[in-house]
């Protein structure tokens, strides 16, 4: 192939690269898409998720400006409540301890709802997540945990959505092509070095927007940043994630910055294949822990399954979980909660036992201390505080007393069969650590100048997350930062 000419070029192919092309189209842009991946596998991680997404909203009326088809029987009997801006910092500034960057956590919050409203003049469409982030109280759906939203047809349905939107703005995608090098002219990014199978090709644009993910598919830069262990773990999603986009503005003196040594890692099937299953999607996480215990090979419970809602300890507990005997655990519980367990509890590639007594169950648990299960469920169901009622959609407080481990709330004795059991692992989802912009997606070097003609959007920006991860914030900063480094990348390009 022959040289290829552009003002923007775009490397990736999910939410925040398919934003930015789309903003960048906006502003008057003629833009290139470059997916590493085929056709059959575009759209990197954001095809994997479920398409939760975490924005600041007053009440009902912000909702109807994203979603105006809410029926008015759909608000009668829902509780949605609101998730304010106040509430979204503290959030982030507490699941990162204190370390986010505050300049990077105010644009997202505040553009948080304006982008879903230009999302959606895009054809992409939101839907209220019954599902999965709501619990029938009183006759009526309660939402929790600061999440009451997904877009339709969750991570494939976005990726379609965006993908059709880009097309139909005249814009080309080139699939299967791989951006190996950014090309420098006299200190500014002037475009890639392309690679479609063996062949290698420059595309020259004004301006270069790098949307391709973190490192999580890539199993040496896992182990020598996260650590040992780590090179052991399946990835929820694109095989394609390897940090091309990171090393290659690296390369030519980008400022790496954030959580290196940290990663958003999730309870995981503890059989599913080595990369995410396009048609499984999000299946094999397993995510509600809150409703039962969790225990190690050792027979013994090691969490506090109870400590927060599930949208604030699910990203950090598959570290947890990393670091139990063989990287693995059972999650338990009985009958009078199988019934509020995620749909992905029921599909069919599931490792799961069941039995009509505890006893019973601890012999179908592979390699677990099945005497030392009983014993830890016996030592549970007496600690539980009966007393207080059991309330899923709030901090009910229901806990245990006089454990060495508590469960703080949702406590629930093991005492009804039938009893079922789900095995998992530590599924990672995406690294921390990545490149230092500014809130308008403009790349900074090593001298903390901006580096001419070089944005970022996506995984690949770091500081946002450290240690933690409030659920549904990923595709919101993708969405929010793509936007912004579309938008500039465009006014780059017109000088």
């Amino acid at each position: 192939m022959s040289k290829r000419v552009c003002d923007v070029v775009v490397v990736g192919a999910g939410n925040a690269a398919m934003t930015a092309a789309l903003a960048a189209r906006e502003q008057g842009a003629n833009v290139l898409v470059l997916e590493r991946a085929p056709y059959d596998e575009r759209g990197g991680n954001s095809r994997f998720t479920a398409g939760a997404i975490r924005f600041a909203f007053g009440g009902v009326e912000d909702l109807l400006k994203v979603m105006p088809e809410l029926s008015d029987e759909e608000i009668k009997n829902t509780d949605f409540g609101a998730y304010t801006r106040d509430q979204y910092f503290d959030d982030m500034a507490r699941l990162t301890r204190y370390r986010t960057d505050p300049d990077l956590v105010e644009a997202l919050i505040d553009n948080s709802l304006e982008t879903l409203i230009w999302m959606r003049e895009k054809g992409v469409r939101f839907q209220p997540s019954f599902g999965r982030q709501a619990f029938k109280v009183g006759g009526r759906f309660k939402f929790w945990g600061g999440l009451c939203l997904e877009t339709w047809g969750g991570g494939p349905g976005l990726v379609d959505a965006l993908t059709t939107a880009v097309e139909g703005a005249g814009m080309e995608i080139l699939y299967a092509t791989r951006a190996v090098e950014l090309i420098v002219d006299k200190g500014a990014v002037r475009g890639v070095v392309a690679r479609e199978g063996p062949d290698s090709f420059d595309i020259r644009a004004r301006a270069v927007v790098l949307a391709s993910g973190g490192f999580e598919a890539n199993t040496e830069w896992r182990t020598r940043y996260l650590g040992p262990g780590w090179d052991l773990t399946p990835v929820r999603g694109t095989r394609f994630n390897t940090g091309d986009g990171i090393r290659m503005a690296l390369d030519i003196g980008a400022m790496p910055t954030g959580n290196w040594s940290g990663c958003h890692a999730v309870g995981w099937d503890r059989n599913a294949p080595p990369f995410g299953d396009l048609a499984v999607g999000d299946g094999f996480q397993k995510h509600s822990y809150p409703l039962g215990i969790m225990v190690n090979a050792t027979g013994r419970r090691f969490v506090d399954e109870g400590a927060d809602f599930r949208n604030y300890t699910y990203a950090k507990y598959g570290h947890v979980v990393l670091q139990q005997p063989g990287q693995f655990a059972w999650q338990v519980f009985d009958a009078k909660v199988t019934g509020l367990l995620r749909d992905e509890y029921r599909i069919r590639q599931v490792t799961k036992a069941s039995a009509g007594t505890i006893g019973e169950l601890a012999g179908r648990l592979d390699d677990v201390d099945a005497d030392a299960f009983v014993a830890e469920v016996e030592a549970y169901n007496a600690a539980v505080m009966t007393e207080v009622p059991f309330d899923p959609a709030v901090l009910d407080g229901r806990g245990t007393q006089g454990l060495e481990i508590p469960k703080s709330n949702w406590a629930q004795t093991l005492d009804t069969p039938p009893f079922e059991a789900y095995a998992v692992t530590c599924g990672i989802t995406f690294t921390f650590g990545g490149l230092k912009v500014t809130t308008e997606g403009h790349v900074i070097d090593t001298d903390g100048m901006p580096i001419p003609g070089l944005y970022a959007a996506g995984e690949l920006v770091g500081g946002l997350f450290y240690f933690n991860y409030p659920g549904g914030t990923g595709l919101m900063s993708g969405a929010v930062f793509g936007r912004a480094a579309g938008a500039s990348a465009a006014r780059a390009a017109a000088g």
